[in-house]
């Protein structure tokens, strides 16, 4: 009987590292913080039956603070996920779906794919999508290496976007040979003046979030405009609650839209998994990375899926691939399908505006609050900036004592979210506990 896997030999394990230039396995790990390294792995004794493991481990997972008031996002959002979401993904045949080579027996993953690639077209405004890949920051950084030219290799990154799309952008073009500059802001959105100083010749293209990291909507069709004017590509990172009722990455004159799916029915899950999309011009359809699944006809004329279209280079010629994700998220961008299904256009619209307008509330009220004034006065979506008090780590403190979980601090301020499951009573509660909090001290 064979094992469910063979194992590598020491001596294997030491030839791998030598050729990536690494001494050990623990170099592999050199980008994540010390402090999140287990260094002797967890500390469970020896000798536990797995029912003491087991509990063990859901005494730790305990301590994981699910909060009841949540106003914070910063790129991960609290959003109402319909019960038919759950019921869907949770079906086997979905469940444990993998990777659908044959297309004669894989139609229902198959179509599910098709059906989130069209949604998503829909969404944006662009011709078309691929099967997703593993994250909004990945998407942001395989959209660049989509505009890769032979004499264009520098990428302007709006200095607004998350910082981690950011971080994740900027590892891909060092690996890539790839400069990446940042374009400065003002007034908490990109600068494009300094956007159009920034740009020439060797420009390959532009990337910016709509809204922002900072919540603020920028000005994206003239940064678009500006872009192409240089002959760079313009690539707009978008938040797809947002898109429902804003200008779609289409009607900016975006080449490639990309973002972060996990507000389509996804919740927070302490992380993941989440879900990245991606959808361009058909112009750019053989440059889009992972897979496009379409729509044909089999040989007794009946509608069928399959595999449309794939670079052979990401299995065999490996080193001149554009892209090395041979896979997606099926299981997310199923649950993102289903999500947009079932809300539909007006759904997703007014979603949108619950939480734009739950996050106006919320200013108007902080607003109220002695240290939390605006910090920038540009329009903004459903997050946005007010400056702090000195002592504001302690009033998250207060708060959190109290089921809330508040805004996130951010350079010279705090960053505040709203939903549409935020209520307005959740809203003046908070506002009540901050008055307290700035009047009486978090002692009390």
């Amino acid at each position: 009987m064979m094992a469910d896997y063979l194992v590598n030999t020491d001596g294997q394990r030491r030839e791998m590292l030598e050729a990536i230039g690494l001494s050990s396995s623990d170099d592999l790990y050199s980008v994540v913080p010390k402090e999140l390294i287990l260094q002797d792995g967890p500390d469970i004794p020896n000798g536990k039956s797995e029912l003491e493991v087991f509990r063990l481990m859901k005494g730790i997972a305990e301590k994981n603070i699910v909060f009841k008031s949540v106003f914070r996002g910063a790129g991960a959002y609290r959003h109402y996920i319909p019960a038919i979401v759950n019921s869907v993904i949770s079906k086997e045949s979905f469940l444990t779906a993998y990777t659908p080579y044959q297309a004669e027996i894989s139609q229902g993953i198959l179509q599910s794919i098709f059906e989130y690639q069209t949604m998503i077209c829909q969404l944006t405004g662009m011709d078309v999508s691929n099967a997703s890949v593993y994250d909004g920051a990945s998407a942001a950084a395989e959209a660049v290496a989509m505009c890769r030219g032979r004499d264009r290799t520098k990428v302007l990154i709006s200095e607004t976007m998350n910082p981690r799309v950011i971080d994740t952008v900027r590892a891909y073009c060092r690996a890539s040979g790839f400069s990446a500059e940042l374009i400065p802001s003002e007034n908490g959105r990109a600068s494009l003046d300094a956007l159009e100083s920034m740009l020439d010749d060797g420009t390959a293209c532009v990337i910016l979030a709509q809204p922002n990291y900072y919540g603020v909507i920028e000005d994206a069709g003239r940064a678009g405009a500006l872009a192409h004017a240089k002959g760079a590509k313009y690539i707009m990172s978008v938040n797809p609650i947002a898109a429902a009722v804003l200008k779609t990455p289409y009607e900016c004159e975006a080449d490639i839209a990309v973002g972060e799916g996990q507000p389509l029915g996804m919740p927070l899950g302490f992380g993941g998994p989440y879900l990245g999309f991606m959808a361009t011009t058909s112009g750019l359809m053989r440059k889009l990375p992972g897979r496009i699944v379409g729509k044909t006809d089999d040989t007794d004329g009946n509608r069928a899926f399959v595999l449309t279209l794939q670079a052979r280079e990401q299995h065999i010629r490996r080193e001149k691939a554009g892209s090395n994700i041979c896979s997606n998220q099926a299981l997310c961008a199923m649950a993102a399908a289903v999500y947009m299904a079932a809300m539909g256009p007006e759904g997703m619209a007014a979603t949108a505006v619950q939480s734009m307008s739950k996050a106006h509330y919320l200013a108007s009220e902080l607003a109220k609050v002695p240290g939390f004034t605006m910090k920038y006065k540009n329009e903004f979506f459903h997050e946005f900036v007010t400056e702090c008090p000195p002592d504001f780590s302690e009033i998250l403190q207060y708060l959190e004592a109290r089921g809330i979980l508040g805004g996130l601090p951010v350079e010279d301020g705090v960053l505040w979210c709203a939903t549409e499951l935020n209520t307005k009573e959740e809203i003046d509660n908070l506002i009540v506990l901050l008055k307290e909090a700035r009047i009486h001290g978090t002692s009390f």
